[in-house]
């Protein structure tokens, strides 16, 4: 079974990535966005700390880039640094003329954001939403999704793999024609065909038996690109936040990053120090 027509775009994820992009393109090209369970659960959804962006006047981009370069150490692409460092601010700013409501603080009888700091930032340029960033921004985001003409929002689909024309055997360069998708409510494998697809899926950090991720974090969209010819890089770096709270019969969950960035301390049953 597959669509009687084929979407302009194909996301696969429904996370704040995929979902930013498909708002961008739905005003030009039908997008069709899949989420392999509901859309809102993902590791957007769970974010906590909030965003890294230069928002305060006495911060700068060039002080966000050194930080990360630093924090980096010498693993970076500064070129990517830079793009990211200089994008972040509009990119706050769009969320926040959508409807996004971050968390302000009253400044001298007016209302400003209030902005934290996490590990490895020399200013506080963390703007949030209480300790629930995540869920704030991917709520309005699907809010105003599912609000879009243009875009068609699929749950319970699974992509399974990515339909190439090398695999189907097809003259001339190996390009993406769509994906093969189990629809877990019908329990059928769907055909999407699109004429260009993104991958959105994060990452496979639930690989590991103790981790704050999602079940969804099983790097999908990874394997897919991978069969599909893609180069994969850097799979070694995975982030373990020592504030993960731990119990031997239920799931890990996080603690927010921000309780280290205000100077909390985490110690042993004795008091002693064990992260610097």
């Amino acid at each position: 079974m597959s669509r009687p027509e084929p979407l302009d775009v194909l996301v696969i994820g429904s996370g704040t990535a995929g979902l930013r992009l498909a708002l961008e393109l739905a005003g030009t090209m039908r997008v069709g966005v899949l989420a392999k369970r509901e859309l809102s659960e993902g590791s957007s959804y769970h974010a906590q700390g909030g965003i890294a962006a230069v928002l305060d006047p006495e911060d700068s981009v060039e002080a966000h880039v050194r930080d990360t370069l630093a924090a980096g150490a010498g693993l970076c692409h500064e070129d990517v640094v830079r793009f990211v460092a200089g994008e972040g601010p509009d990119a706050v700013r769009w969320l926040i003329d959508h409807g996004v409501h971050f968390t302000r603080e009253e400044d001298a009888g007016s209302l400003r954001f209030h902005l934290t700091r996490e590990g490895g930032h020399s200013h506080r340029r963390i703007i949030h939403a209480a300790d629930a960033t995540g869920r704030e921004v991917e709520t309005r985001l699907l809010e105003l999704a599912r609000s879009h003409a243009a875009i068609e929002l699929f749950e319970w689909h699974i992509a399974i793999d990515l339909i190439t024309s090398a695999k189907l055997g097809l003259p001339g360069p190996n390009r993406c024609l769509g994906a093969y998708v189990l629809d877990r409510n019908s329990s059928h494998v769907r055909v999407f065909p699109a004429r260009f697809v993104v991958l959105a899926t994060g990452g496979a950090s639930k690989v590991y038996l103790y981790t704050s991720n999602p079940d969804t974090a099983t790097g999908d969209g990874i394997a897919m690109a991978w069969r599909a010819g893609c180069r994969v890089a850097n799979m070694e770096f995975n982030q373990f936040h020592p504030t993960c709270l731990y119990h031997p019969h239920a799931k890990s969950f996080l603690i927010t990053e921000a309780v280290r960035g205000e100077g909390g301390r985490l110690l042993l049953p004795d008091g002693t120090p064990f992260m610097q």
